[in-house]
């Protein structure tokens, strides 16, 4: 039976390393996998005006949905670091969910360091309780069963670290998922080195793959093996781990790990 997994980033290029292993394994194994980013990510250059930046990163993300072969790469219209938990926002995630009738939310967690990350996670949480009631956004019908909601990885520790209660091993699509991740050129050899890496003067023109495929490893390849290391030894290498939320469908253990299994 096909599994339907929607994952709600804030930015375009966050679905990809939040859920992008997972969505490989999981789309060849015949399940359905969409990505939405709840901002169009204008803000994310420190070069670019944001009006050469959205399409840019639009034009990114659905490179990315080709390779992956997801159902669709949505961009909603929200401005990057400018994001509001809305009456708005609230009423549009909902009908997103209720149209693609997913088994699995993803989420981020809501102690994340970035304003857009936080609310993200607020207004997707938020609809867990409204999908059920048929008086809200009463033109999308109210969904069969409700969805589990989950949270993807992150390293923040208050008020408590990231829980282990799912997990894909990513080890054998590794270069697949960094291929994802090279679709955002505008992030990963652009932005985030001037922003994140301190590289001023930063380029990766005329890099080989292989160089690229090192790059992207030695810089955020540790956010995978540390949730290898998360899995007791289950996964080889490289991993996705991903964290129940009570909020949604009641799930055991046993029945949250088997809707990622393949």
């Amino acid at each position: 039976m096909q599994k339907r997994f929607l994952v709600f980033g804030a930015h375009p290029d966050d679905p990809d390393l939040m859920f992008g292993g997972a969505a490989l394994k999981l789309i060849k194994a015949g399940h359905a996998v969409k990505f939405v980013s709840v901002t169009n990510g204008c803000a994310g250059h420190h070069i670019l005006s944001e009006q050469e930046l959205i399409p840019r990163r639009y034009q990114e993300a659905q490179a990315s949905a080709e390779i992956l072969g997801l159902e669709e790469y949505q961009i909603m219209n929200n401005p990057d670091g400018r994001l509001e938990n809305t009456l708005k926002n609230r009423e549009d995630i909902t009908r997103i969910i209720r149209e693609f009738l997913p088994d699995v939310v993803i989420t981020h967690r809501l102690c994340d360091y970035h304003p857009d990350h936080r609310i993200t996670s607020q207004l997707v949480l938020d609809t867990s309780f409204l999908l059920r009631v048929p008086h809200f956004c009463p033109e999308a019908p109210v969904p069969p069963k409700n969805p589990v909601f989950a949270h993807s990885f992150d390293t923040f520790t208050d008020p408590r670290p990231v829980r282990m209660d799912a997990f894909v091993d990513i080890s054998d699509c590794i270069e697949e998922k960094y291929r994802l991740v090279d679709c955002h050129k505008s992030q990963f050899y652009e932005w985030l080195p001037w922003v994140d890496l301190d590289e001023k003067n930063f380029s990766a023109e005329g890099w080989s793959w292989e160089e690229k495929m090192a790059f992207i490893d030695k810089h955020w390849g540790w956010r995978f093996k540390i949730q290898a290391s998360m899995t007791n030894g289950r996964s080889e290498k490289y991993a996705e781990i991903f964290e129940y939320s009570p909020y949604g469908r009641k799930a055991s253990q046993e029945e949250f790990q088997a809707l990622f299994d393949l």
